[in-house]
């Protein structure tokens, strides 16, 4: 079962429960460990006196698996059974706690959770194990080297004795600086296929601990009335109607004028109150523009020079080899703004304890943002601010956001009250879809040159679009020289070695709110390389994947070959040619978040009366595949996410204001949408990469590709549905 706590509890927990080995490290990244009562820094590891071991997590768990992965790090090292080591989320504290990647900065994001802690957690283990096993070699006058941990029980010739019988006299120990890493030779649960989540079951019995689940004694539910289009203020309002609503409280201005916090007594009676309140507005700052505007705006820019000459390429040169190529190929394509759409609508609770200090539960994707914030809006000290981590119902980027917006919602509606009630902020589906933040619109124009062979000779790439980074506290390392990285990831560091490669962006002006969505820039980067990939093919004359791989054939080049591989394996897999009569294939491969994903797609039917897809084979390198079965599940979900999406999703806009409002005219992908998704998982011994978000970006472009294999329509403005493409 999850526990959620803050520090000052976690460590007056262990202390009351006697003598226990807390196992992490100091700021300074040292390996550390003592017993309750003179801990002085955050641990990874915590071993009860009854031996009961818990994995300290300190990335939240929004489905994507890091409450099994991180314990199954630490299980394996000391020599456990996964049904012997229990999770709780670490307490917001980014001196120790931070992600790795992200600098001084405690977040989930990136599919980093495994790629950042897998030294961490292992080395935490790994010293637990070897001071358990001095302080039995201790007890015993036996020599370290003739003693292992099995299944949670201390061995040496015939003694034997569950680790609990050591606890005590190893938290007196120092940590070992250094202490030995299980080779993979001795794994037992890591790339173990038998091993299963920690949170399945009580995801399945209701144990489970959602932030919307958060219920505090005397709480009052929170909505906040919003403007139709982002940037109106709030002047005033008239609640004459919302005090007819049985449960409403009353309501407030936010400070900042962003909207109308509505308080009452449950989720429905503020739904209807919020629903009855007329508002003030102004509009003047508010966004205008429709949805046809910003597709405009991005068209000429790319139309136009670019901005910034992202890889230093010779414009003129490159596209003089294009004008004489024997063949040129070009396409324009457009992306869409998109909603994120988790399950479970964003929602937080907030309180205040007798000392004065702040309590927030919440679904916390990056708590040192909303810690910070609150540390201003409720002017206290960081130890006053406490952020206890729940389950979140996914979040795909949306839980993160550079101005902790949702957090600093509840904080401003709950700062306007007297405080003496805890106040939950809940928002609707409708809220969600109409008032959230969204994956920016792009634009690519790509124009290929071809010699008399078929080969590359220049590939012309302009990218428009909405800066994520600029503005944020993140353009400081996301931007340089000028480019968001996140506008070209898998362009600019694209594994394949393409001749005459010029790549261009301008950036164009932000329509409402945009945020990272899962995957990123990658997906509208992988849409354009991978669907331009199969024209240059079909122009030339070759096959998709052997044409492929002639730009992935350097053999010293691990990038080049870790791709390859991916691609050959999905092909292997999937029969490649070998389609079944009245099916095609496409295919798609793409590396981000330091993974490989190739994609095959299979379809059947026909554009105009339904196009069906039979199946999606994937082929994953994510090097180590810590747990076998969480890789498999976050490629499925990524594919579906991903595919389900380009079908029939976009938000559009209407003199700034959202048209879509709920799951009938954003409608998700459903389980009947993909026939049946096998993947595959590449064998490694490299560090362990993303798997939260690389199975998105391959799938929409091998869709597309499998439609234009079919029927020989290929799709590059988005969403299909709205341009040519129906499904069965």
């Amino acid at each position: 079962m999850t526990i959620n706590t803050s520090r000052r509890g976690f460590l007056k927990g262990a202390a009351a429960a006697g003598a226990v080995l807390l196992v992490g490290t100091r700021p300074d990244g040292a390996l550390a460990a003592a017993s309750s009562e003179t801990a002085k820094f955050n641990p990874f590891v915590k071993i009860d006196a009854d031996g009961t071991v818990t994995a300290i997590v300190k990335h939240f768990e929004k489905g994507q698996g890091p409450a099994t992965g991180l314990p199954t790090l630490i299980a394996e090292e000391i020599g456990l059974t996964m049904d012997q080591i229990e999770y709780e989320f670490a307490p917001s504290d980014p001196n120790v706690y931070n992600n790795l990647l992200f600098g001084p900065f405690q977040g989930t994001g990136g599919s980093t959770a495994m790629a950042n802690s897998w030294m961490q957690y292992r080395q935490a283990g790994a010293a637990a194990r070897e001071m358990l096993i001095n302080a039995a070699a201790q007890s015993w006058g036996v020599d370290v080297s003739g003693i292992s941990i099995q299944e949670g029980i201390v061995k040496a010739g015939d003694k034997s004795a569950p680790i609990a019988e050591f606890v005590a006299a190893a938290s007196q120990l120092e940590a070992p600086a250094e202490p030995r890493l299980k080779d993979p030779s001795e794994f037992r649960l890591i790339g173990n296929n038998t091993v299963r989540r920690k949170d399945s079951a009580i995801k399945g019995n209701g144990q489970a601990m959602y932030a919307m689940d958060v219920h505090l004694p005397n709480q009052m539910v929170a909505m906040i009335k919003r403007p139709e289009s982002k940037g109106g203020i709030a002047l005033g309002f008239d609640d004459s109607a919302s005090k007819e609503v049985k449960g409403y409280i009353n309501a407030a201005v936010l400070p900042n004028q962003a909207g109308v916090a509505v308080y009452a007594e449950n989720t429905w009676a503020a739904i209807q109150a919020r629903e009855a309140l007329e508002v003030e507005w102004d509009m003047s700052g508010a966004e205008t523009r429709d949805s046809d505007q910003i597709k405009a705006e991005i068209m000429a820019a790319l139309d136009a020079a670019p901005t910034y000459n992202v890889n230093k390429a010779d414009f003129a040169a490159v596209s003089a080899a294009i004008e004489g190529a024997d063949k040129v190929i070009e396409k324009t394509f457009y992306f869409p703004l998109l909603a994120h759409a988790p399950m479970e609508p964003l929602n937080c609770t907030i309180e205040q304890t007798a000392d004065g200090d702040i309590v927030l539960h919440d679904g916390a994707q990056m708590p040192t943002g909303p810690h910070m914030a609150y540390q201003q809006i409720f002017q206290l000290p960081p130890e006053k601010i406490h952020i206890k981590t729940m389950l979140a119902g996914g979040s795909f980027g949306r839980r993160a956001t550079p101005d902790a917006d949702y957090q600093v919602e509840a904080a401003l509606a709950f700062v306007v009250t007297d405080r003496s009630r805890p106040v939950k902020l809940v928002w609707t589906r409708e809220d969600d879809i109409r008032s959230g933040y969204y994956r920016p619109a792009f634009g690519h124009k790509v124009r290929v040159g071809l010699d008399t062979q078929g080969g590359i000779l220049g590939w012309q790439h302009q990218v428009a679009g909405q800066s994520i980074m600029k503005g944020t506290a993140f353009e400081a390392f996301a931007v340089h020289d000028g480019v968001d990285h996140s506008s070209i990831e898998g362009i600019a560091d694209s594994p394949y070695n393409i001749p005459g490669m010029a790549l261009g962006l301008t950036d164009t002006p932000k329509a409402t709110s945009v945020l990272w969505w899962r995957s990123v820039g990658h997906t509208h980067t992988a849409y354009t390389m991978e669907t331009m990939m199969d024209l240059v093919a079909e122009a030339a004359g070759r096959d998709p994947v052997e044409f492929r791989l002639s730009y992935l054939s350097d053999t010293s080049n691990p990038d080049q070959q870790r791709k390859a591989a991916v691609l050959k394996l999905a092909a292997e897999k999937a029969g490649w040619g070998n389609a079944p009569e009245g099916r095609s294939q496409g295919i798609a491969v793409h590396k981000s978040f330091g993974s490989y994903a190739a994609e095959v797609v299979e379809v059947s039917g026909d554009p105009e009366t339904g196009i069906k897809i039979e199946r999606v084979t994937c082929a994953v390198d994510c090097g180590i595949a810590v747990n076998p079965d969480v890789v498999r599940a976050q490629m499925e979900g990524g594919i579906g996410y991903g595919i389900g999406h380009v079908m029939r999703d976009q938000i559009t806009l209407t003199s700034g204001a959202v048209d879509q409002y709920n799951f009938p005219d954003y409608e998700p992908l459903r389980i009947g949408d993909i026939a049946a998704i096998d993947v595959h998982i590449v064998p490694s011994a490299e560090a362990p990469t993303g798997v939260g978000e690389p199975g998105t970006p391959p799938s929409a472009p091998a869709l597309a590709n499998a439609i234009n294999a079919l029927s020989g329509v290929h799709v590059a403005q988005l969403p299909m549905e709205e341009h040519g493409v129906s499904f069965a």
